[in-house]
């Protein structure tokens, strides 16, 4: 049973602050700071997340700091070594000193506001979220030093790494196409000296540690298929004549919502939008100056060095000819209900060791972005919204280690994009597989800011990215070679194919389009059904043929293509993966697929035209049961959305307590899959509940701000008694967008409650 809310107090006073805040809240909870300072503004945006979020703000940071075990016991022992093997060994306090004075002050306050926070709930512990007292536990205090230690891992492909190295010492890398096409097209670098029979799964080591594979009290966490959508489009390709900017993040659906609200001011600052909960600043939203929007670019970030170890000294390895020791560090994990641990993380150069084999005489770092001198991507986000400008802009990007599409729009009418993020100089190794660590293969720095790509005022007036390789054909790739792993190119396609055939965009455009539907792969298994079919996959056929390939949640044949395709795919694995492969190629990439049954070849059998038919034959007929099964017997009952549904559940749901006090958000159905605009994915694992998505959508006008439209699922608070609990759970579902209050006379006439708070002293 969900608690009450405690009423909170309109005046307080709260160490830390600096100066007078005024915070004007709306009617779904969505706050509007004003503040004196920039750095008590970002105060205000730590104690609003607090307030609203602190246990999942608490929760992450026990992750990041190894410190899950004092509060779920022995198991999370493997777990807290490998998030403290990523945290950074260097010089602190030099890392601390490179960060801009303005920024460090910003990011101050917003540790501050956190503590506030912490500390009102420890004095009346009636403010506490009741997963503290459930769990007996309390909240962990917030450092300046906490955010330059916590690291973790860069982008990596290391499972991949291990993959195709095992791959090619079966003599069997080509099929690596069919799991992970590389783009663009490359054949993959085998590095010289690699022992490609000495690499298996176990080279992970601590990596598969990061997250327990047994996690009963944090539910199951969704990592496939994370991506986003955004585009930009010019005022010369607008009907309001200023250009339109609008984002779609795409992260886990199902547990705590990945997106917090807020908008402040400050003297020369005035932002709002949504942020990562316990990140310092506003990821996508705009300033009174310009929109800003990202998605997941892709920089192969982290490599897998294979170290050779002193027969006579294993904790010495092989490096440019000579036995160098590792760097080693002892710390105790305390664990709950049982005596501290004492355990050892080591590294090699800086890099951490992730897998050490002294039988064998060797032993495996990871080489990643993330613990190079000066990523510190937690005060990236604040420099970005402390920039008045393009060209400020390109000078925080400097600061910003995660690999980003940036999407710009401003008030001058200019259109920009940006791929930014760290970029390894790679030597003689194109990422792809394992390398040496003897030195042959060290990195040569990074890519300066410079030298990523990017597009101002491009003349097709207009910008799109959505994971797919976007890098622009003039970049010199060959040199830069920033990644060959992309998404899927069917999001971007379609919204390009969209945006291409209209002359003048408009919001609700926009708004239309991050609610697209339309399934570019499902046309193209439309141009491949045979004429010639069996009675059994005749009615299958006949239903997609028929179909307008929107993925509608009331839609029938949306379930049948739906439940089709994995029957396909897993037939397609086992006609062209052969079985001595199939063990590292659990499933295949959908274009790899299609692509081949549109243009059969030998990878099909001698007769492969007929061979693709008679596979489509079976899957259609197999589909049109398991149809029938899911469905029901009647084909015009069908609905995509009775599968596709969206619920919403506490992550710590196992425990009992925490099930009945955060009762589960159910009984939405939703149209949209994967590859859809409308990003409404599924588990990896199985299931049809929706997984992933666009959780937090927003689209804008520059300069007509109050123009502004958003989503946030399910809503601002994880306070279970809160309004604000679940209160965009409908109109998320709807996709009935909410006006983004902006302007002084937009805010004072949504507000509802207003809170001051003063500082102590």
């Amino acid at each position: 049973m969900a608690r009450a809310q405690r009423p909170e107090p309109a005046r307080r006073t709260l160490s830390g602050l600096h100066g007078r805040i005024r915070i004007r809240e709306d009617g779904r909870g969505i706050p509007h700071v004003e503040a004196r300072s920039t750095r008590d503004a970002f105060f205000a945006q730590g104690w609003l997340v607090a307030r609203d979020r602190l246990f999942q703000i608490d929760l992450e940071r026990r992750q990041q700091l190894g410190r899950m075990a004092e509060v779920f016991g022995e198991a999370f022992v493997p777990g807290d070594t490998a998030a403290r093997l990523l945290h950074y060994r260097g010089d602190l306090d030099a890392e601390l000193a490179g960060i801009p004075h303005d920024v460090r002050l910003c990011v101050e306050g917003y540790i501050a506001g956190v503590n506030a926070r912490i500390a009102e709930c420890l004095e009346d512990r009636r403010l506490l979220p009741p997963e503290y007292t459930i769990l007996g536990t309390e909240p962990i205090i917030w450092t300046m030093r906490d955010m330059i230690r916590i690291r973790g891992l860069a982008t990596s492909n290391a499972s991949d790494e291990i993959r195709r190295a095992m791959l090619a010492a079966r003599g069997m890398l080509a099929f690596d196409h069919y799991y992970e096409p590389l783009r663009p097209s490359h054949d993959p670098i085998v590095p010289r000296g690699l022992d490609l029979a000495a690499v298996g799964p176990e080279d992970l080591g601590m990596l598969g540690d990061l997250l327990p594979a047994s996690f009963e009290h944090q539910g199951q966490y969704d990592v496939a298929n994370f991506g986003s959508n955004a585009w930009t489009v010019a005022g010369s390709r607008t009907e309001c004549g200023r250009p339109i900017l609008a984002n779609d993040p795409h992260l886990a659906i199902g547990g705590f919502g990945p997106r917090h609200m807020v908008h402040l001011t400050a003297p020369g600052l005035d932002v709002i939008g949504a942020g990562f909960p316990g990140l310092p600043g506003i990821m996508q939203g705009h300033t009174d100056r310009y929109a800003f929007g990202r998605t997941n670019f892709h920089i192969d970030q982290t490599d897998l060095m294979i170290l050779e170890t002193d027969p006579a000294r294993p904790d010495h390895f092989r490096y440019r000819g000579e036995w160098v020791g590792f760097e080693r560090h002892e710390e105790a994990i305390e664990v709950r209900d049982g005596a501290s641990r004492t355990v050892e993380t080591r590294y090699a150069n800086g890099w951490p060791v992730i897998a050490s084999q002294p039988d064998r005489n060797r032993a495996v770092c990871a080489a990643t972005v993330s613990m190079t001198p000066g990523a510190n991507m937690r005060f990236a986000i604040v420099a970005l919204n402390l920039a008045k400008d393009w060209d400020d802009l390109r000078e925080a990007f400097r600061l910003h280690v995660s690999p980003t599409n940036f999407h710009y729009a401003d008030v001058e009418g200019n259109i920009g994009w940006h791929a930014i993020g760290y970029a390894p100089r790679r030597s003689d190794h194109d990422g792809l597989l394992p390398a040496p660590g003897d030195g042959s293969h060290d990195w040569h720095g990074l890519l300066e800011m410079d030298e990523m790509p990017s597009i101002f005022n491009p003349e097709a007036g207009w910008i799109a990215s959505a994971n797919a390789c976007n890098i622009p054909a003039s970049y010199p790739f060959a040199q830069r070679s920033l990644s060959y792993t992309w998404n899927d190119p069917y999001r971007h396609d379609r919204i390009a194919e969209v945006l291409s055939a209209q002359d003048r965009h408009t919001l609700a455009d926009s708004i239309a389009l991050m609610h697209d539907v339309q399934s570019l792969p499902a046309r193209a298994l439309q141009k491949l059904l045979p004429r010639e079919l069996s009675d059994g996959a005749r009615k299958a056929a006949d239903m997609l043929l028929e179909w307008d390939c929107d993925v509608h949640a009331d839609s029938a044949a949306a379930l049948l293509y739906e439940v089709t395709l994995p029957i396909l795919r897993a037939a397609f694995r086992e006609m062209v993966i052969p079985e001595a492969a199939r063990d590292l190629i659990p499933t295949v990439n959908l274009s790899a697929m299609l692509e081949t049954l549109a243009d059969p070849g030998p990878a099909l059998g001698e007769k492969p035209s007929e061979a693709r038919d008679a596979l489509l034959d079976r899957a259609l007929a197999e589909g049109w049961q398991r149809a029938i099964e899911l469905g029901g017997e009647d084909p015009a009952a069908w609905r995509w959305g009775d599968l596709h549904r969206v619920e919403i559940t506490h992550p710590l749901s196992a425990i009992p307590a925490v099930a009945e006090t955060y009762p589960a958000i159910t009984g939405g159905r939703s149209g949209g899959d994967t590859t859809t605009v409308m990003a409404r994915g599924m588990a990896p694992a199985g299931g049809w509940e929706v997984r992933h998505g666009a959780s937090f959508l927003f689209a804008t006008q520059a300069g007509n701000w109050d123009a502004g439209r958003y989503l946030l699922l399910p809503g601002q608070s994880l306070e279970a008694g809160s309004p604000h609990y679940r209160d965009f759970y409908a109109d998320w579902l709807a996709g009935d967008m909410q006006p983004m209050a902006f302007s002084e006379d937009a805010v004072a006439a949504a507000t509802t409650c207003e809170t001051i708070i003063e500082p102590a002293g």
